[in-house]
């Protein structure tokens, strides 16, 4: 069992910065492929960025791209979303994800992922 907890979220400024955390417990983190996810109201949640055990690989879905970094440290159990230059489309609850594995790719799919976190809403205003 794999217990997430993201943190970070919050109301900022189009233009603006946060950076979402998500700290794991419970198992070993590097065996872990990870994923942030968001969804806004009346939407399907859907994939940001994805990383793999490692971290040496990575996927942006387009909108975020050159916006968003994702990262990881295996030494602190902890994924990190640095979120630049946010914009109002960026609003949404923010989850984070780990996939079992032992390979070293990184993940899309909803159904790919067996633990999740609780969320954590971004606001962006206008």
């Amino acid at each position: 069992q794999v217990q997430l907890v993201e943190s970070g979220g919050g109301l900022v400024q189009a233009g603006g910065s946060l950076r979402l955390s998500c700290v794991a417990s419970g198992r070993t983190f590097s065996n872990y492929a990870l994923g942030w996810f968001r969804q806004a109201p009346g939407k399907e949640r859907e994939v940001v960025a994805a990383i793999s055990r490692s971290g040496g690989n990575t996927y942006y879905v387009d909108s975020v791209k050159g916006r968003f970094t994702i990262s990881r440290d295996n030494f602190k159990n902890t994924m990190y979303l640095q979120m630049n230059s946010l914009k109002p489309e960026d609003t949404a609850v923010y989850y984070c994800a780990a996939k079992y594995t032992s390979t070293n790719y990184y993940h899309l799919g909803i159904d790919d992922y067996d633990y999740w976190g609780q969320g954590t809403q971004v606001t962006v205003s206008s």
